[in-house]
């Protein structure tokens, strides 16, 4: 998208007032997940300020707000535990070189690999992760805050701080709720957030406020090269949580930007979000923040409030970067009880409830695939969760389809049996295409028509050589018919048996893969 040719006046004005709306609502939420990966809040800031510009400049879909999230923080959060928040910011620079690799390379394509039950396998587990984090600030706060490593580490809160906690939580959670329903004027979760930390200081409650734990002083970032040794050792700590790092960045990227799209009606810019994300990651982390992607959330925010250009993305990320400047002290008030709040309201609009009505109605490996990524997203990662469902889903696939295979069978006026294939034939349906001919009771002349078939392999060349060959040592004749040119250069000792005819198809075997329809495309 062009930003000066779709940049009116009165599409400026929308563009920055969305953005203003979109920084109010990244405030909170940036300070809640650098809480959930154990970093200083302004990590989680200045996260959100530089990856928020980097992708609104040069991103691959305008209308896409990306910043520190909760699904990256949870993976940082055992990285920074064991050896420090240096050890995170060499970590996201890595993340960066192997995002923009993966630009280069073209390999945001396969984002639409991703099957449905995949991807709210992973909704579904991204918001129990989120929910689970949580619950650390209902525990007594241990000696790991104080510098701003964490929060609980203790025993559960108990009697009135567990009831002023719950009761703030539960304020918070409705105001989020029901201010919509009244008002948009400011976003909800700020509004929440604020009524509630004017609550609490007029009253002056004693609970837990992000001051408490770590002394947010706001100004600009400034460069910082990672403090740790540059050797083999270091790059093994940090290459694996890089390597988890990236892959979940860009799913959550790739994910946001097709929905992105198929709500402004764009489509494309793949590589180029890859690259986006990559450069922005790398700038990131020599920049003092925890790294970041694309935020499904606030970009739905920008949408729907009629952010289309690049400008909201930037007017964001300048309004987030002068409420850091001037607004720091009024954040280091904001009730620990109100961050919880906003993130479980969160939580709430991340689950795909829907999905309980969907799992009576869908096929059973469906359903399987929904509840195996959702139980590995909270076990493991988010990566390693969507790898595992599309595998799952891709073998699925391949069964189903191989034991599609079949033929139907007649005799010709001249006496010869003609096998009518049906079906796909590849390494899955191989065995089962090898079953389907009773060569010791058929005649001396068999015909194999593949013309309702499709070869798709080499697997399934070498089948169909197996049977060529199994009849020539009967002692009886084979013709096989229907197949495409490219099988009738790569059939060996079939080859001489091929009959050729003028409505041969033309597609080729294993050349070119369509991951929109599942199947092989046209070949040579």
């Amino acid at each position: 998208m062009n930003l000066k040719s779709d940049l009116t006046p009165a599409q400026a004005k929308t563009d920055v007032l969305s953005g203003l709306t979109v920084a109010l609502a990244l405030v909170p939420e940036a300070v809640a997940f650098a809480f959930v990966a154990g970093v200083h809040p302004l990590v989680g800031l200045y996260a959100a300020f530089i990856v928020g510009l980097i992708t609104a400049c040069i991103g691959g879909r305008p209308g896409m707000i990306s910043g520190a999230t909760g699904a990256l923080a949870v993976v940082m959060v055992a990285l920074v535990a064991q050896h420090g928040v240096e050890y995170l910011f060499a970590t996201v620079v890595l993340m960066g070189v192997l995002q923009i690799a993966a630009g280069i390379f073209r390999l945001g394509k396969f984002i639409r690999l991703v099957p449905h039950p995949v991807m709210l396998g992973f909704v579904n587990g991204l918001a129990i992760v989120i929910f689970l984090a949580q619950l650390s600030q209902f525990q007594v706060p241990g000696s790991g805050e104080a510098s701003g490593h964490g929060v609980g580490g203790g025993e559960w809160l108990s009697g009135w701080p567990m009831v002023l906690m719950l009761a703030l939580v539960a304020l918070t959670m409705l105001i989020v709720w029901g201010l919509p329903k009244i008002t948009n004027i400011i976003p909800a979760p700020l509004a929440g957030i604020g009524i509630v930390a004017i609550l609490v200081i007029a009253l002056g409650l004693d609970v837990p406020r992000v001051g408490d734990l770590a002394s947010i002083q706001g100004g600009l970032p400034s460069f910082h090269l990672p403090i740790v040794p540059l050797n083999w050792e270091t790059l093994q700590i940090i290459l694996p949580y890089s390597l988890i790092l990236a892959a979940i960045g860009l799913i959550e990227s790739l994910l946001t930007l097709n929905l992105v799209g198929e709500i402004t009606g764009k489509r494309g810019g793949a590589s180029q979000e890859c690259v986006a994300q990559g450069i922005a990651n790398f700038v990131t982390g020599f920049f003092g923040g925890m790294g970041g992607c694309a935020m499904i959330g606030q970009s739905m925010i920008n949408v729907k409030s009629g952010g289309r250009t690049r400008l909201a993305g930037i007017s964001a990320a300048l309004f987030l970067l002068a409420f850091i400047v001037v607004a720091s002290p009024i954040i280091e008030l904001i009730p620990l009880a109100a961050l919880v709040g906003v993130m479980f309201m969160v939580v709430i609009g991340t689950f795909a409830w829907n999905s309980f009505r969907i799992l009576r109605k869908v096929p059973v490996t469906d359903a399987f695939v929904i509840v195996l990524v959702t139980a590995v997203t909270v076990a493991y990662d988010l990566a390693t969760a969507v790898v595992v469902g599309v595998i799952v889903s891709a073998l699925e696939y391949a069964w189903t389809n191989a034991t599609r295979i079949h033929a139907r069978t007649y005799r010709t006026p001249e006496g010869a049996k003609v096998y009518k294939v049906q079906g796909p034939l590849f390494f899955g349906s191989a065995a089962g295409f090898g079953e389907l001919f009773d060569i010791g009771h058929d005649p001396d002349l068999v015909i194999v028509d593949f013309e309702g078939s499709r070869v798709a392999d080499q697997s399934a060349l070498t089948a169909i050589e197996a049977i060529a060959a199994k009849y020539e040592a009967a002692g009886k004749r084979v013709q096989l018919r229907h197949l495409s040119a490219d099988c009738h250069r790569l059939l060996h000792r079939a080859g001489q048996l091929v009959v050729e005819s003028d409505d041969d198809p033309a597609y080729g075997v294993a050349v070119d893969y369509d991951v929109r329809t599942g199947v092989l495309g046209a070949g040579h």
